[in-house]
C-alpha cells in the first residue's frame, strides 16, 4: 500500500465513528434537553476547551491545560531567533487562541444559563473524558511515530458535534449556543486535511499502519463514550454499537 493509501485508509477507518457521534449530538438535541441537562453538558464542555492538550500529563501547578501550554509558551519565548521555529512557535500561538475563543464563546452560553458569572469551580471533568485523556497521554508518549501521528486525527471527532451543533434552532439559548458551535466548526474546519497530510510523511509500512489503526480505533471508540457521557447518554450503550456497525464500523471494548 502506498503511503497516501495509508492516510486515506485510517480517515475511512475514523469516518464511522465520527458519524455515530454526530448521530449522538443529533438524539442529544432531538430529546429537547432541560436546564440541568444543558448545564451538565455545558460545564463539561468548558472544561475540554480549557483543558485542550492531550497526552501532556497533571497540570498540577496550573489553573487548567490552556494555562499550562501559554505558560510554555512564554518560557519558549526566548528562543526566537535563537534556533526556535517561528511558524511553528506561531501556529501552536494561533491553536491556544482559537481553544480560548472556543471556552469564551461556551462560557457565555453557560453564563446566561446560569444567571452568574463562572466561577474556577464550574468546570468539570467526566468520568469518560478522564479515561479518553489518560488513553490519549499513553499514546502521544509512544515510541511509535506513526501513534503519535495517528493522534492529531482523533482530535475533535471530525468535528461532528460542533458542526451539528451549528444547525441546533429554537429559542435564544439555542440560537446563542449554535452560533458559539459554528465559531468552533469553521476553526476547526481543515483539521482532518491537515492530519492526514502529516501522516502521509510518517506512515510508510504496513507495521506503521497497523500500530496507527490501533491507537485510532482505541481513542475513537473512547470518544464515543465519552460524548454520549457528555450528553447524558441519549444511546445505549447497544444502540451506540449497534449505529456504529451499521455504518462500517467495529466496537471494540476501552
Amino acid at each position: 500500500m502506498h503511503r497516501n493509501d495509508y492516510a486515506q485508509a485510517l480517515v475511512y477507518l475514523a469516518t464511522p465513528y465520527w458519524q455515530t457521534e454526530a448521530e449522538l449530538t443529533r438524539r442529544f438535541f432531538a430529546a429537547t434537553p432541560s436546564k440541568d441537562v444543558w448545564t451538565h453538558y455545558l460545564k463539561a464542555a468548558v472544561y475540554k476547551e480549557l483543558n485542550p492538550v492531550i497526552g501532556y500529563g497533571p497540570t498540577e501547578g496550573y489553573a487548567c491545560g490552556l494555562h499550562m501550554e501559554l505558560s510554555k509558551l512564554i518560557d519558549q519565548f526566548e528562543g526566537v531567533d535563537n534556533g526556535l521555529d517561528r511558524r511553528q512557535f506561531h501556529g501552536r500561538l494561533e491553536q491556544m487562541i482559537e481553544e480560548f475563543m472556543h471556552y469564551t464563546v461556551l462560557a457565555e452560553v453557560l453564563e446566561d444559563l446560569l444567571g452568574r458569572p463562572l466561577t474556577q469551580d464550574d468546570p468539570i471533568q467526566l468520568s469518560e473524558d478522564d479515561k479518553l485523556n489518560k488513553m490519549r497521554h499513553r499514546h502521544v508518549n509512544s515510541d511509535s511515530a506513526a501513534v503519535r501521528a495517528v493522534m492529531e486525527l482523533t482530535e475533535g471527532g471530525g468535528t461532528a458535534t460542533f458542526r451539528e451543533g451549528a444547525k441546533l434552532t429554537g429559542g435564544e439559548f439555542e440560537t446563542r449556543l449554535a452560533a458559539a458551535f459554528k465559531i468552533i466548526a469553521d476553526d476547526e474546519d481543515g483539521h482532518v486535511d491537515h492530519a492526514t497530510d502529516d501522516l502521509k510523511d510518517v506512515i510508510t509500512t504496513e507495521q506503521d499502519f497497523e500500530a496507527a489503526k490501533a491507537a485510532l480505533l482505541e481513542v475513537s471508540m473512547q470518544r464515543l463514550h465519552m460524548r454520549n457521557e457528555m450528553f447524558s447518554h441519549p444511546m445505549s450503550s447497544a444502540a451506540l454499537d449497534a449505529y456504529l456497525t451499521e455504518r462500517g464500523g467495529a466496537p471494540i471494548a476501552v
